[in-house]
């Protein structure tokens, strides 16, 4: 099982931006698809990407698409999600879990981090 931990999370104003990060401390990130997910208060975990770990290539959830963007960092080991233009709905625990492939990446039942927390106020 990769552990992961998820940081850069933390109060930001509306119209604002955050990049979170996904690390690692045992395991190459390189080597494996890494998904990010976000559960806001009250509501069901939802998928916002998965980056594949041989071509690299990022899919997102159609509601995702436009203000995040997924990249990796080689030299340091993590994965990026950076969030553009947020909104007071984007408040929400962010996590980053991985798996061999992106393949059927939104259904995924695994283990969970702690996340982090995006508060999004004025």
């Amino acid at each position: 099982q990769v552990h992961l931990v998820e940081s850069g999370g933390g109060l930001v104003q509306p119209g604002g931006s955050l990049r979170l990060s996904c690390s690692a401390e045992r395991f190459t990130l390189d080597d494996y698809a890494i998904a990010w997910f976000r559960q806001a208060p009250g509501k069901e975990r939802e998928g916002i990407s998965c980056t594949g770990s041989e071509d690299g290539t990022t899919h997102y959830t159609d509601s995702m698409k436009g203000r995040f963007t997924v990249s990796r960092d080689h030299a340091k080991n993590t994965v990026n999600l950076q969030i553009n233009i947020l909104a007071p709905e984007d408040t929400a625990v962010y996590y980053c879990v991985a798996g061999l492939s992106c393949r059927d990446w939104i259904n995924y039942d695994g283990d969970w981090g702690q996340g982090t927390q995006v508060t999004v106020s004025s």
